[in-house]
């Protein structure tokens, strides 16, 4: 069986790489950003998923192109399911095979 490396949850990230350098509190993020606190908290314990609109709001706060959390979050999720459909994705054999540019019938 293989054994995975845990992955970081897209708000444990935030915490450690952005709030905690940059010396903010889930307070002032939330003043400067309109994000209820209760809401940058949800998503920093992983209780919570980034929507657009924080995404939008947290990237021009922390300077960063848009749909810099987001695309944390979605390489999360599909590091997940990578790891959980692993048997399943060797067996698929593609319809295509870019290699030999023909397909696969």
């Amino acid at each position: 069986m293989t054994k995975y490396i845990p992955l970081e949850k897209t708000g444990t990230i935030i915490l450690e790489e952005f709030f905690e350098p940059y010396g903010v509190s889930v307070y002032d993020v939330s003043n400067a950003t309109t994000i209820p606190s209760w809401e940058l908290e949800a998503i920093i314990y992983g209780d919570k998923q980034i929507s657009a609109e924080n995404d939008l709001l947290l990237t021009k706060y922390f300077g960063l192109s848009q749909g810099y959390f987001l695309r944390m979050q979605d390489l999360y999720y599909m590091r997940l399911a990578k790891q959980r459909l692993r048997a399943k994705l060797k067996n698929i054999i593609p319809i295509f095979d870019p290699l030999k540019k023909v397909a696969v019938l």
